[in-house]
């Protein structure tokens, strides 16, 4: 069953979907935790296709077709660049996280939901440690998380490869029917579906977000995080 977070049906039925004895919360990192409007990971993408452009000495726009091709097929820009190039990846991931995080405010109700919501949090994400506690930091949510399972953490497997998270539930000890995850690329709700946990898609609008896209394994569904956790929470 899909929902979306505008009809007052599945307003009503927020809960309906989790209320079977899930505690854990596993959230995604980039365009979930905070708005898409941010922009921030704008600003990795052009990094990342600027580092295909040096690399392969080729000009933005066939660089960035190169870019998106070994996301879909690899599950990220690195692991295709680390199986067709050779590419180190301590820095690639050095280097395309150079950003500028002054985009990312503290966001006190998203906050005051995590708060309010009982049961572990960990985040689950294809970047890496420091990246994801820049943006905890400037969010002021990182101690509501009890671990970061990052790209290094899946041995640079990257979601959605069924072995990452099969490692990621292994290393967390964590039953994924009691689990609920937050992302906002489809395709990385399938295996997190099929092993069993509730699914929260955050629909930004993107291509690459509705790639893979079935109803079927999307519970419910909302264009951000933070409102729809507050009211949640609030339920």
């Amino acid at each position: 069953m899909s929902e979306t977070s505008g009809s007052s049906e599945s307003d009503l039925n927020l809960h309906s979907i989790f209320d079977e004895g899930r505690d854990i919360w596993v959230f995604d990192l980039d365009n979930t935790l905070y708005a898409e409007e941010c922009n921030l990971f704008s600003q990795v993408d052009v990094k990342i296709t600027d580092y295909v452009c040096k690399l392969l000495d080729l000009p933005f726009d066939e660089a960035r077709t190169i870019q998106k091709q070994y996301l879909l097929e690899h599950g990220t820009t690195l692991n295709g660049l680390m199986a067709n190039h050779k590419v180190d990846p301590e820095e690639y991931l050095a280097s395309v996280h150079d950003i500028d995080f002054s985009p990312i405010e503290r966001d006190d109700t998203l906050d005051n939901a995590l708060s309010a919501l009982g049961g572990r949090k960990i985040i689950f994400t294809n970047a890496d440690t420091p990246y994801a506690e820049k943006i905890l930091d400037r969010l002021g949510i990182r101690h509501h998380f009890e671990a970061i399972f990052d790209i290094v953490s899946a041995d640079l497997k990257p979601k959605p490869l069924t072995q990452t998270y099969d490692k990621f539930l292994i290393d967390h000890d964590i039953d994924p029917n009691r689990s609920v995850m937050f992302e906002d690329m489809v395709r990385n709700l399938v295996p997190a579906y099929k092993a069993g946990m509730a699914t929260v898609w955050i629909n930004t609008g993107s291509t690459w977000g509705r790639a893979d896209y079935d109803a079927n394994i999307v519970h419910a569904e909302t264009p951000a995080l933070t409102p729809w956790l507050d009211k949640f929470v609030a339920q």
